[in-house]
């Protein structure tokens, strides 16, 4: 199953590499200021972007640390994150799975991850490698879209979410991500959350696959006048399907001893 459900990823992110690199949200710049302010880089740092993709987030820790790797499944989202970071002789891109880190134990200052967690079969499982590769008084930086805590509109969510994308697994209530860092021995310093208003042309574009859109605009569509918010305040104004991710910014601190 594993591995049936990584090259899944690998065929929907060498799909998306190119909408991805170029999505205006991934690239948002107070919401990557807001991540490099949590990192507390400085140039002795060694940090670590795990599911990098095409290298966003790589790109802004390098101004501030001695050492970023960004790590991934997708040869294609490395191929864009050589692109967006070349010329930067303090960045390392390296294939692996987040799974299975292919690092020491204690080597990186800062570890970060961004929209990846719900793409893991056991997101547990990722934060424990995550949490194993940091050095004791490290920071991780969890950066995820959450769902909610009732559980019928959390599955609501994550069903449209795998119509969107199949290589999506599940997002995580901000409960169950800090249950899950709490249990990969790592103490939760602060959670900032936002929102995110999004329009379903706009959030399909960015998975190319046109051919998903008809059909999970008529189901989204129809769910909103039954009055079904699947915890997105799903509604529909005029000709736009309109609803509302909520991502966290987690920081979680492993203790010195």
């Amino acid at each position: 199953m594993a591995e049936a459900h990584e090259n899944l990823i690998r065929a929907e992110f060498a799909r998306q590499a190119d909408t991805m690199a170029q999505a205006a949200l991934f690239n948002d710049a107070t919401i990557l200021e807001r991540i490099r302010e949590a990192a507390r880089l400085t140039k002795s740092s060694r940090a670590l972007d795990v599911a990098c993709g095409p290298g966003i987030v790589v790109e802004v820790l390098a101004r501030d640390a001695g050492e970023v790797v960004g790590c991934d499944i997708t040869p294609e989202m490395l191929a864009k994150a050589e692109t967006r970071c070349a010329g930067l002789s303090n960045v390392r891109l390296q294939i692996g799975r987040a799974e299975a880190l292919p690092f020491d134990d204690d080597y990186f200052d800062v570890v970060v991850s961004r929209s990846a967690l719900h793409h893991f079969v056991d997101p547990a499982v990722t934060l424990r490698e995550m949490a194993r590769v940091m050095k004791p008084g490290g920071r991780m930086l969890a950066v995820d879209v959450m769902a909610s805590e009732h559980a019928d509109e959390a599955a609501l969510h994550n069903a449209l979410e795998i119509l969107r994308d199949p290589s999506h697994v599940r997002m995580l209530a901000r409960s169950e991500l800090e249950h899950h860092l709490s249990a990969a021995g790592l103490h939760v310093e602060s959670c900032t959350t936002w929102t995110n208003h999004r329009e379903v042309g706009e959030w399909m574009k960015i998975t190319n696959a046109p051919e998903r859109i008809g059909p999970l605009k008529v189901v989204m569509a129809e769910l909103a006048r039954r009055g079904a918010k699947a915890g997105l305040n799903l509604r529909v104004e005029g000709e736009k399907i309109l609803f509302d991710h909520r991502p966290a910014l987690t920081v979680a601190v492993k203790p010195l001893s």
